[in-house]
């Protein structure tokens, strides 16, 4: 075959070979997509190629705008072709070739191309065509692309490389399929073409060799692999280890990767699959590992003990309780029991409640509970609504809202309810709006459904009202009819009308509430037939006979306290006393009293019940215990039971109380009793007692202890399992699992008798009710895991009570949680200290409390705080609120009166050190703007030499002059206007006038003050137009002035030191103020805070002579100092810098230019003008630029929320400033009344910018919230932005009046920690919500560097921001002149790679450049805005983030 005469690429001409290098440099720096590539490369070869043999015409024509493979017939040209491009276009391309709208586009194609049915089916796998025949191994494969749109490109394609003899050996063309532009094979429809001999029979075997399969599934072009194992499975190698024309060591892996590694994608090109590999934004990682918190990689996981105790006993078996046993005589439902003893045993007495002294005041019958329930029951079904719309029907939920010492109305309401068939939910009641959990309580009655709450006329009252005399809406609490349940409201029913009670089944009975460990309310449903056996288990295990008579403690509305005392009471026809919490208080003894006067045989009490009652013993010696067969302990699982116990029965077994009676037991919500102690006989072995190691036990295992006395635990049994009951013991991580019989683990109870569900919560319902165990128990509330360690917050409670506490704190107001600090759960201490508990005793108290805990428990205590008494909030029954005191803690609103915070002896595990990057170093070599490969992270605004300002103002040097060349050319122009809290204004100012009164006050300095040129003088005055007026008659007089925020009237002691700080080390020759300021410097007020006779002269300026002034100071140079600018930080450091008349001038220019600020303008201020960037806006703007500034003072919105936003909408301001503190009391005050806003006929609509001035990272979620609540009325998202500055340049970002819109991003926090930058998913584990700060002001150029080194750093680097600008501040204004520091900080050099030597200042944080695409509607590239870290205040450098938009984090 003939070669075509112009196929080698050297052969052609020069110019044609130079625009194919200028091909090949655009696509490897990703400036053209590979099918634009392709088409411009076919073009320019067209002319060059010749007619192939054998090809039909037509085919031939169409290769005229078709590109050929790119081979040459010598080997030597394709060889030098394909290493220039590969050279060109490197293996892994480098990030500085990103685009993401390179990238947009190309996955846009790629879509299209997957929509687009394909004309024949693609191979996506195939076989290996290297086969032993000779014309198979010297045969290429076929190399072009599948597109159907490409279809006539590539089967000219296909031909060209099967006639090219340029690659007739298996190397070559491997390497081909290695590294060409397309791996995919076309269609055989390229065969109906008719072709040469060889090259048919040759194709032919290629193709009867290749294997289709699953051609109809698209390749994920986006996917990449990195190791061989993941590529596609279409290579099938012959037996033989070696292929024929490879080298032994050759990877078959390689045969289908690109030269990157990439699997080749047979859909897509190699160059654009490489191209999406680079350009491709943040893939979403797997959803499994989405959510995955690896914090190994920051912190050092503290290892496993070796030597810890790992359990040893053989796999534990459940464990069955009893039968149940059969009595004929059980009711089938407990409503049919009340009916059966209401009818029959009327007068039997049920209930009996107590008055406030502890005396019976009313006892329920049976007869009575039976006719008032079904009072109810009638009452509530058909009394509430009309016939055809009744209120409730069964099913329905309602809410018991009473009272704890009102137990007879209740346990009518509860039967009622039962009888009506609608749910009882038994709640406490609502005292305050601000109860403690009681927005959660909400919470569960809004999941419930609940409208409806009954309630007693006495509790109807008591409740918290309005004005209008209505209950108040409780927070979180959807809005509830109140129904009284008082018998005279009650309505009889007729004699037909009978409940319908049907034997018990799996419905729901009633909902009982739940605070879990995190302070979350959840109602644990109970069907009719669980609370019938469970009533059940209790009279067996209890041993329950009709007519005996309980004693009851414990909240009747729930737990033991409601399973005894109201539902196993009616099945048994017992007769329950009711003592209540506040009879408890006021008399501890009253509910031994009540067993010694009814002779009762059970009572249920918890250990605080006990210690109260020993503490009160002493009142009274002549009581009985002698008739009590069971004391019921309720929480006897607690660590202090067994010490309660042994001290109640030593000391009341002299009155009678027989050892076998107490029975402690286990219980919980959800397996409601899960174990309880049977009553004893006389003379048998008391129950079993174990002491064991609180080591062990923190690792999970049970250890006999031997050793140490102090760290030994000694426990109590709860008894046996529940009749009908199966028990069993699983390893609390991980999936449910049998544990050994020496490991601690969850309980697990099966049983007819528990808990069906949480209540519209069905994700924790299935983990909790829904196991192949039935019901798991779960961790205890209390349980606490440390560093893999398991801990009891009760155990740690009984070591603090160890410590002879009586005289610090109360014994019952201890709380014990945990905080999640650094990736583990660290242990928190509070307790109430006692009002007569000194400073000295309480830290005595509190240390030996820390050695305690960690000699006994050997973990440290994070934090150990004493609050005033009475001050923890409080469960209705008196208990301390563990999940409130915990969310107190974590908001800094606990006030604890003494703290001892110990970090050092409980965090462990810290932060790994940071990893060393290579940077840029002094030895890189710099072209242009690049450095050793990399982009250097720098950046600026636009060029003040190229902007054309027409302004006449630019003549004038300094701002004085400024102003009185606006007092002759526009005298009576308005500069500033000033609002009160109604929105009027009360002073303004126009050029002329500011003069003037700046001249007064020039004069004023000379004759009162006695004061020269450059001397410094102190302005102490309220937000408003005198400061601005005193400021120029400082400049006038050629003075210094220091703005300073004046004192607080209301708390002189906090605010004058820090005047008085300022004052001294400004030293200040002068104060200029107001005459109520000065009489308040003076005052006996403020001489209890500083030294009043150490004040400078003091010159007020409300009654000012009219003297002229006879010159007006003119500084010699620019450079003179204009003002000093004093700035306190929120670490208490003072920190003041000196602004030239230079500085001065230039920033207000570049604000103005930034910004667009003409005369015709009016913006509206509102915040402080004292320091940075707001003094700047607030007076001197105006007078550079000459628009209306809109004063609002931010005090003023303390008494009318509305001002400044009433104030923008009424003069229809374009840009408004504000601060941060203005935002959030408009977003807090003002979220809920958008309505009302409307109402007054306030519009956003007009404001172009609304900028947040301040020093620090943008409050991302406030902003958000702001632009949210008010786009209503008409702000625009894109209006709210913040700006940059740091102490040593106010203003290095502003948004401005154009430009993109307000951006945010997510980064990595473990590549920060690293100084990388990664931008991740939103939600991303470890990510940080960054936001732009505006647009980099004119005239100011940024660079990121390497703070160590003070070398530049590249892109994604983080660093410090170093600023070089006109306007950068002259240096630190100290008492100290440290010329070290100043030159450090305001005038420093890059080490290398800055060949101007540009002088730069330092500002303090750190920060990262990352480029952007964006395109302004010019055509030009959009300007840089900037976005910064943290700061850090004790080495004053911190990180910023710029994206050619400076961020600050």
């Amino acid at each position: 075959m003939a070669e075509p005469a112009a196929a080698g690429v050297s052969s052609l001409p020069r110019e044609v070979r130079e625009q194919l290098a200028e091909l090949e440099l655009e696509l490897s720096e990703g400036d053209i997509t590979q099918k634009g590539y392709e088409k411009k490369r076919a073009k320019l070869l067209a002319p060059y190629l010749p007619q192939t043999q054998g090809v039909d015409p037509a085919l031939q024509k169409e290769s005229k705008t078709q590109m050929p493979v790119p081979s040459a017939t010598p080997a030597s040209a394709s060889s030098s072709s394909s290493k220039f491009h590969r050279a060109r276009s490197g293996g892994a391309r480098d990030e500085r070739y990103r685009s993401d709208i390179h990238t947009e586009a190309v996955q846009a194609a790629l879509a299209k191309h997957k929509e687009q049915k394909m004309a024949l089916p693609m191979p996506t796998k195939r076989r290996s065509t290297f086969v032993q025949s000779p014309a198979d191994a010297c045969t290429p494969p076929d190399t072009s692309s599948a597109s159907e749109d490409e279809g006539s490109l590539r089967r000219q394609a296909a031909l060209s490389a099967a006639l090219h003899q340029s690659l007739q050996n298996a190397e070559s063309w491997i390497n081909r399929s290695i590294q060409g532009s397309s791996t995919s094979s076309s269609a055989s429809s390229t065969l109906s073409h008719g072709e040469g001999k060889g090259t048919s029979g040759s194709l032919a075997d290629v193709f009867a060799n290749t294997r289709i399969e699953n051609f109809s599934v698209p390749p994920d072009v986006t996917a990449t692999t990195s190791t061989s194992s993941a590529r596609p499975p279409a290579i099938d190698l012959p037996p033989s280890g070696i292929v024929k024309g490879m080298h032994k060591g050759s990877n078959r892996s390689s045969l289908m990767d690109t030269a990157d590694g990439v699997p080749v994608s047979s859909r897509v090109s190699t160059k654009i699959q490489q191209l999406l590999n680079t350009l491709k934004r943040p893939k979403r990682p797997p959803l499994k590992e989405f959510f995955v918190d690896d914090f190994e990689e920051i912190v050092e996981v503290p290892q496993p003990d070796p030597n810890q105790p790992k359990p040893e006993g053989r796999q534990m078996t459940p464990v069955k309780g009893e039968p149940l046993g059969v009595v004929c005589n059980w009711p089938p439902a407990l409503e049919a029991a009340l009916q059966r003893w209401g009818t029959t045993q009327a007068k039997c007495p049920c209930l009996t409640a107590l008055d406030v002294t502890g005396k019976p005041v009313y006892t329920l019958t049976y007869g009575k509970l039976w006719s008032r329930s079904l009072k109810l029951a009638y009452t509530l079904l058909n009394k509430l609504g009309t016939k055809n719309e009744p209120v409730l029907k069964p099913g329905d939920r309602v809410a018991l809202v009473y009272p704890n010492n009102d137990p007879v109305m209740f346990m009518v309401a509860f039967y009622g309810c039962l009888l009506a068939e609608v749910i009882p939910v038994p709640i406490e009641v609502p005292l305050t709006r601000k109860d403690a959990g009681g927005q959660q309580i909400g919470f569960l009655l809004g999941s419930c459904g609940i409208a409806l709450a009954l309630t007693t006329e006495v509790c109807l009252k008591g409740l918290p009202k309005t004005q209008n005399g209505e209950i108040v809406q409780f927070k979180g609490w959807p809005r509830l009819k109140w129904v009284v349940t008082d018998s005279k409201y009650l309505s009889k029913s007729p004699k037909d009308w009978q409940p319908n009670i049907s034997a018990a089944g799996t419905e729901p009975a009633y909902i009982e509430y739940k605070t879990s460990k995190e302070g979350s309310v959840m109602g644990v449903t109970v069907s009719r037939i669980a609370m019938l056996s469970h009533c059940q288990a209790l009279s067996q295990a209890c041993n329950y006979s009709e007519g005996e008579t309980i004693v009851n403690v414990l909240d009747f509305k729930k737990d033991a306290g409601l399973w005894h005392g109201i539902l196993t009471n009616v099945m048994n026809k017992l007769h329950t006393i009711s003592v209540p919490y506040s009879v408890m208080k006021t008399c501890p003894l009253s509910w031994v009293q009540r067993v010694h006067a009814h002779k009762a045989k059970v009572a249920l009490v918890k250990c605080r019940d006990l210690h109260w009652a020993m503490m009160a013993h002493r009142d009274q010696r002549d009581v009985s215990l002698g008739s009590l067969r069971m004391l019921i302990v309720t929480d006897g699982a607690n660590p202090w039971s067994v010490s309660s116990c042994d001290a109640f029965l030593s000391l009341f077994q002299s009155h009678g109380l027989k050892p076998e009676a107490i029975c402690p037991c286990a219980t919980s919500p959800e397996a409601m009793t899960i174990a309880i102690r049977r009553p004893g006989v006389p003379g048998a072995p008391l129950p079993g007692r174990a002491i064991l190691s609180m080591n062990g036990l923190s690792f999970g295992v049970i250890r006999v202890n031997t050793e140490d006395k102090n760290s030994a635990l000694t426990v109590q049994d709860v008894g046996h399992v529940m009749p009908g009951g199966m028990m069993c013991i699983v390893k609390p991580d991980g999936p449910p699992q049998l544990c050994k019989t020496d490991e601690i683990g969850e309980i697990c109870v099966s049983s007819r008798a528990g808990g069906m569900m949480y209540y519209g919560l069905a994700g924790v319902t299935k983990n909790t009710f829904e196991g192949s165990l039935v019901f798991v128990v779960g961790k205890m509330d209390g349980l606490l895991t440390v560093s893999g360690r398991r801990h009891n917050a009760d155990d740690i409670v009984a070591t603090g009570l160890a410590v002879e506490s009586i005289k610090t704190v109360y014994r019952g107001r201890i709380a014990v949680f945990s905080v999640s600090v650094f990736y583990d759960e660290r242990i928190v201490v509070v307790a109430e200290q006692r009002p007569d508990a000194s400073e000295e005793d309480s830290f005595q108290w509190m240390s030996r409390v820390l050695q305690a805990i960690d000699s006994i428990h050997q973990v440290g205590v994070y934090c150990l705080a004493l609050v005033p008494a009475n001050t923890l909030p409080k469960t209705p029954l008196g208990g301390i609120h563990i999940s409130q005191t915990k969310q107190h803690f974590l908001e800094g609103s606990l006030h604890p009166c003494n703290i001892l915070m110990c970090p050092h002896t409980c965090v462990t595990n810290l932060p790994k050190p940071r990893q060393k990057q290579p940077g840029v170093g002094p030895a890189s070599v710099m072209v242009g703007n690049l450095v050793a490969g990399k982009r250097i992270a720098q950046a600026s605004g636009r060029d003040l030499g190229q902007i054309e300002d027409n302004d006449l103002v630019k003549k004038h040097q300094f701002l004085t002059e400024v102003l009185q060349w606006r007092a002759q050319a526009t005298p009576d122009h308005p500069l500033f206007l000033l609002l009160n809290a109604k929105g009027t204004t009360v002073c303004t100012a126009t050029c002329l006038q500011l003069h003037k009164k700046a001249e007064r006050i020039a004069s004023v300095l000379f004759d009162k003050g006695h004061l020269n040129a450059g001397d410094n003088v102190v302005l102490l005055y309220p937000p408003g137009i005198e400061l601005i007026t005193a400021f120029y008659g400082c400049l006038y007089a050629g003075c210094i002035p220091v703005t300073v925020r004046p004192p607080h009237a209301q708390s002189l002691t906090a605010t004058l030191p820090t005047v008085r700080m300022i004052v001294e080390v400004s030293k200040a020759a002068c104060i200029l103020t107001t005459q109520t300021l000065m009489r308040l410097l003076k005052s006996r007020e403020a001489a209890a805070a500083v030294d009043v006779k150490t004040w400078p002269t003091i010159i007020d300026t409300d009654d000012l002579p009219r003297k002229r002034l006879s010159q007006i100071y003119k500084p010699p140079t620019a450079e003179m100092l204009a003002y000093l600018d004093f700035s306190v930080s929120t670490t208490g450091m003072l920190t003041g810098v000196k602004m030239s008349h230079a500085a001065v001038s230039g920033l207000c220019r570049a604000i103005k230019l930034q910004c667009e600020l003409y005369s015709s303008r009016q913006i509206a201020i509102c915040l402080d003008p004292y320091c940075g960037l707001g003094f700047v806006l607030w007076c001197l703007c105006s007078v550079y630029s000459g628009h209306q500034s809109i004063l609002i003072p931010p005090m003023e919105l303390e008494s009318n929320l509305f001002l400044w936003l009433s104030t923008v909408s009424q003069y229809k301001i374009r840009d408004t400033f504000c601060s941060y503190s203005v935002m959030e009391l408009c977003t807090k005050g003002l979220g809920n009344q958008v309505e009302m806003l409307k109402a007054r006929g306030i519009n956003l609509s007009c404001v172009r910018t609304c900028v947040v001035v301040a020093e620090e990272r943008p409050r991302v979620s406030l902003t958000h919230s702001f632009s949210k609540l008010f786009k209503d009325i008409g702000l625009s998202s894109r209006a709210v932005s913040t700006t940059f500055g740091s102490r040593v340049n106010v203003a290095i970002c502003l948004q401005g009046t154009s430009g993109p819109d307000p951006t945010t991003v997510y980064v990595d926090l473990k590549s920060l920690r690293h100084d990388r930058v990664r931008l991740v998913e939103r939600g991303a584990p470890q990510s940080l919500l960054l936001s732009e700060s505006g647009k980099i002001l004119p005239g100011v150029k940024v660079v990121i560097v390497n703070p160590e080194t003070k070398g530049p750093l590249g892109d994604s680097h983080l660093g410090e921001i170093w600023v070089n600008s006109p306007h950068t501040a002259s240096g630190y204004y100290t008492i100290y002149d440290n010329e070290t520091l100043q030159a450090d900080h305001f005038n420093t050099r890059l080490s290398f790679g800055d060949a101007a030597q540009t002088l730069w200042a330092r500002t303090g944080y750190l920060g990262f450049v990352r480029r952007t695409e964006l395109t302004a509607a010019s055509g030009g590239t959009a300007e840089t805005r900037l976005y910064f870290l943290n700061k850090d205040e004790e080495l004053a450098f911190t990180h910023v983030w710029i994206p050619e938009m400076l961020c600050f984090m």
